[in-house]
């Protein structure tokens, strides 16, 4: 790859993520040794599956797809989502199953999501699981056409307004079972791409982040633009949860958690262990 050559970026259209590079994107944070592309804004899983085909260098994947694509791309320090009290939600409809949950129906946002990866890790019998798309699961659920079903993003605020239950907090879970807080999405480049560019990109992603926080009214055209159906509330709610230190720095702390993950997918034989993440 050339070192002069643009690098194609991916990224949602989440509040969290569309704040995060809001003034990358728009040039209010410069790069010197990296030009980059339009960036493409797609839903997550989307992401992750383009991961794998190795379509993008730069990209937003799912903690649980990283453990796939590791020998390709290596996580950056900053723009993860990323904490505590913020994971996805096992929840069902008005009137909960009376059958096992090893024998729900449940709607997943994805194959590849952590939400996918952390009903494996909670209840590993859990195998009856449908794919939809984050915003249909609730629907699903009313309509009873699943048991269960895995919510993430801006579900975690609207869920009880429609008379769903939370089964299980699947991050508390985590959090309690291992005392780390919980990895959900994350930024890579290409291992292609030299270490002074990926550390480049790393910078610029912690400064896009750090002029959003001080100009954060700013920001709200470029995420608006993207996230037309939510809510204000829904919106600062999301950014306020998914937007964090962890974002702008993994840390000794973030970093300890993504490897616990990877790990405990590795051991139920989910992807290969890899002893490189950087």
């Amino acid at each position: 790859m050339s070192d002069t050559a643009a690098l194609s970026l991916g990224f949602s259209p989440c509040p969290n993520d569309t704040y995060i590079f809001n003034a990358l994107v728009h040039g209010k944070v410069c790069a010197k040794q990296i030009q980059l592309q339009p960036p493409m804004l797609e839903d997550v899983e989307t992401l992750n599956s383009w991961a794998l085909e190795q379509r993008l260098d730069v990209t937003k994947l799912s903690f649980h797809a990283l453990g796939h694509v590791l020998d390709e791309y290596a996580l950056l320090p900053s723009g993860a989502a990323l904490g505590r009290g913020c994971g996805p939600l096992l929840i069902t409809g008005p009137t909960a199953p009376t059958k096992p949950l090893s024998q729900w129906k449940i709607a997943i946002p994805g194959r590849l999501t952590t939400a996918a990866l952390l009903l494996r890790l909670y209840h590993p019998a859990c195998e009856n699981l449908v794919v939809l798309r984050f915003d249909q699961i609730m629907e699903a659920l009313l309509q009873g056409q699943v048991d269960g079903g895995v919510i993430i993003h801006e579900s975690r605020f609207t869920y009880q307004t429609l008379g769903l239950n939370c089964v299980q907090d699947l991050g508390q879970w985590w959090e309690s079972t291992t005392g780390l807080p919980i990895p959900l999405g994350c930024i890579v480049a290409r291992r292609s791409i030299d270490e002074d560019r990926r550390a480049e990109l790393g910078r610029v992603i912690r400064e896009s982040i750090l002029w959003a926080d001080a100009n954060p009214q700013a920001c709200l055209p470029y995420i608006q633009e993207h996230s037309q159906e939510m809510a204000p509330e829904v919106v600062n709610s999301h950014i306020g949860l998914y937007v964090n230190e962890f974002s702008k720095d993994l840390g000794n702390e973030g970093g300890a958690a993504v490897r616990e993950l990877l790990a405990r997918g590795a051991e139920i034989g989910l992807f290969p262990r890899h002893s490189t993440l950087f």
